[in-house]
């Protein structure tokens, strides 16, 4: 059976020291802003327009991929993680449907969530969680993972954008 691969990006959001999770109806799980990557962007785009579509807030990833002189190119933000997910699976046990995540990291000023788009979940449906908050929760192991190093991440930035003002 063939099997069909989208790529998409998922962006963990940041905030003194807190990621922002909501609980996803269809999938039964917390997740971060994160969607399918359309035909005209680049992943780092389509993260960032998710975080605005789902939270209403702009982001700004924390990245530190290297500039490189290119004449004919440039370079892209890099991802933290680049995950393949079995969305479903069929009886014989192979994948019918995966997703290519590309994952980010991101910094936002506030935690007012207001989401932008049509057939977003709620605003009550986010939360904040923080390191303590997250190794207490019952959150998937990859999320609490991802969100620990986005949170060490944004605080690392912060203190480096500290030193450069």
């Amino acid at each position: 059976m063939e099997t069909t691969r989208h790529f998409t990006a998922t962006v963990y959001i940041v905030e003194s020291g807190a990621v922002a999770l909501h609980h996803h109806d269809r999938l039964g799980i917390r997740v971060p802003p994160g969607g399918h990557v359309d035909r005209d962007e680049l992943p780092h785009e389509a993260g960032l327009r998710e975080v605005k579509e789902e939270t209403g807030l702009d982001a700004d990833l924390v990245d530190g991929t290297p500039a490189i002189d290119a004449p004919a190119g440039r370079v892209l933000p890099r991802p933290r993680h680049q995950m393949l997910y079995d969305i479903n699976v069929h009886d014989d046990g192979t994948a019918g449907h995966q997703h290519i995540d590309h994952v980010y990291y991101a910094r936002v000023e506030s935690r007012g969530i207001d989401p932008a788009g049509d057939d977003e979940a709620d605003a009550d449906a986010w939360a904040w969680y923080d390191e303590r908050d997250l190794r207490e929760s019952d959150v998937d192991p990859d999320t609490v993972q991802f969100s620990l190093e986005a949170i060490e991440a944004a605080e690392r930035a912060a203190k480096v954008a500290e030193r450069t003002d």
